[in-house]
């Protein structure tokens, strides 16, 4: 077939021939080409890490040892397949995951961005790009070597959504698959060229159900959705299907980092002149971060702030302000962990001379909110908070204002937490949906008779909203009352709906889908 060359320059035309130079994504701005990996000049790391095998550490030319050799992929690549492959080997949670292989190869700045872009790009499209290589394969990707599979999508992912030419990403996950899966290369060589022939626009219109035959199946391989949560949105949004489309299309974008700016501990406007963000939108803590590692900033070392999407802090700070008549100064967190919801109410009940209760079922996490928390006035309790009325330290008819982040699906946070997407599945919903119904029901206990409780899910799903909101009151086995929960939010907020409940958008708000029920205990 000759020699093959294609790549995509900076303006998104092809460029061939040997002058072609490879590039990174527009975000990142980095060549992706013939280089040292970055983190040691010598290529010696991926060995220390058991990546490379005998490339490195041996002279080829008498087989002494002698000056490592290069390593045939460079380690931004390397780490993402490491993410990737941890995400569906191990189950793995990218947000987890992956910063602790970026520290271990020592990478940083740009090379660390165009790992991570490749992590979480690969796992956002990770439903299209299967469906694109079962095509250009001509058998179905689960019926692939899973490391071959994994570095596929990310070669995939590499020519369909960044500006790294073609070349550059076809050679490069060649490499990738002759490390990871020697004896596969020809077949994804093979593969990667067919991929290349069209872009993502062709494909998709090629692979995917037209919309007038079938609207979920066409959104779901066009926005890499699974089909059942295509169909939980629409439900959700009424059926209308232009909304559905604007909310997939948010969910596949990277989202930016929420700060809390901790009340009476830090002043928001300084918080964002601190490190170079901007006030957010909505919530009066709220600041966005415009790059960088959180991690890293003082004010989230030494408690003064701390990373949370801006629809978690506008639920938790709703619960907090809402009128209550009465005693105000037990405050109950039912289901606490891993702690963000916790700081921030603790951080209030401290300016207003109440304390939290925080429960946490699972000692690990009950670990993180007791780190989250202090120095507040905040208790944590490892218990189950379905024993309300059980243990004496949860009493009926006790708290003045409970809140309940009832785990749910998590499908509200697919942008942050893209793995969730292809994870969950429509079995996990009855047994998620009896536990927030048991807990809401103990919450309700919990609240003395004109207190308030909160039930928050990260999820859009009705099943998991109006249903189990309702069925739990009905079945609380006291009175209960719906709060409109629109009132307790900042004026002016758009996209608020009818009420009493409120449901909050990426495509609309900004901020992870998050779901509010306010209920004053009769």
């Amino acid at each position: 077939m000759g020699a093959w060359r294609p790549g995509r320059g900076r303006g998104g035309t092809r460029v061939t021939g040997p002058t072609a130079r490879p590039d990174r994504p527009a975000d990142t701005d980095r060549r992706g080409d013939d280089r040292r990996p970055s983190g040691g000049t010598r290529g010696d790391r991926p060995a220390r890490t058991g990546g490379w095998g005998d490339r490195a550490g041996s002279d080829r030319r008498g087989g002494r040892p002698g000056r490592p050799v290069r390593p045939a992929v460079d380690l931004p690549r390397y780490a993402a397949y490491q993410a990737v492959a941890a995400v569906h080997r191990d189950d793995a949670y990218a947000n987890l995951v992956l910063p602790a292989i970026l520290r271990e190869q020592g990478l940083t700045g740009r090379d660390a961005a165009f790992a991570t872009e490749l992590t979480y790009g690969t796992l956002r499209q990770l439903g299209t790009l299967d469906t694109i290589l079962t095509a250009a394969a001509g058998r179905d990707v689960a019926r692939i070597d899973p490391p071959v599979r994994d570095a596929l999508r990310l070669g995939a992912y590499q020519l369909l959504h960044t500006r790294v030419p073609a070349h550059a990403a076809v050679s490069s996950t060649v490499d990738l698959v002759r490390t990871v899966g020697e004896g596969a290369t020809g077949f994804a060589n093979a593969v990667l060229r067919e991929v290349a022939g069209q872009d993502v626009d062709a494909w998709t219109a090629k692979l995917a159900p037209t919309m007038a035959a079938d609207p979920i199946g066409h959104l779901a391989v066009t926005y890499s959705h699974p089909q059942w949560i295509v169909r939980a949105f629409a439900d959700a949004l009424g059926g209308d299907l232009g909304e559905v489309t604007r909310l997939l299309i948010e969910d596949n974008e990277r989202p930016p980092v929420h700060l809390c700016a901790r009340p009476g501990l830090l002043d928001p406007a300084e918080l964002a002149d601190e490190v170079g963000g901007a006030p957010g939108a909505f919530s009066p803590y709220a600041v966005y971060l415009p790059g960088g590692a959180p991690g890293d900033l003082p004010a989230l070392a030494d408690g003064r702030a701390h990373v949370q999407d801006e629809g978690s802090q506008l639920v938790a700070n709703a619960l907090a302000t809402a009128p209550l008549d009465g005693h105000d100064g037990r405050w109950l967190d039912l289901c606490a962990g891993p702690g963000g919801k916790a700081g921030l109410l603790g951080a209030l009940a401290a300016q207003r001379g109440a304390r939290l209760t925080a429960v946490e079922v699972s000692e690990h996490r009950a670990r993180l909110v007791e780190q989250a928390t202090r120095g507040l006035p905040v208790a944590v309790l490892h218990t189950d908070g379905r024993t309300v009325g059980a243990d004496p330290k949860l009493p009926e008819g006790h708290f003045d204002r409970v809140l309940v982040d009832a785990p749910c699906t998590g499908l509200g946070s697919l942008r942050r937490r893209p793995e969730s997407r292809w994870r969950r599945q429509p079995s996990d919903l009855p047994p998620l949906t009896r536990l927030q119904r048991e807990l809401l029901s103990a919450a309700l206990r919990a609240a003395r008779p004109g207190g308030l409780v909160g039930y928050v899910t990260c999820s859009p799903h009705t099943v998991e909203t109006h249903v189990t909101v309702t069925e739990a009151a009905r079945r609380a086995g006291v009175p209960a009352d719906f709060v409109d929960a629109r009132t307790v939010l900042p004026p002016g907020m758009p996209g608020l709906g009818d009420g009493p409940t409120v449901q909050l958008w990426p495509h609309r708000h900004g901020t992870d889908a998050m779901f509010l029920a306010l209920l004053r205990r009769g």
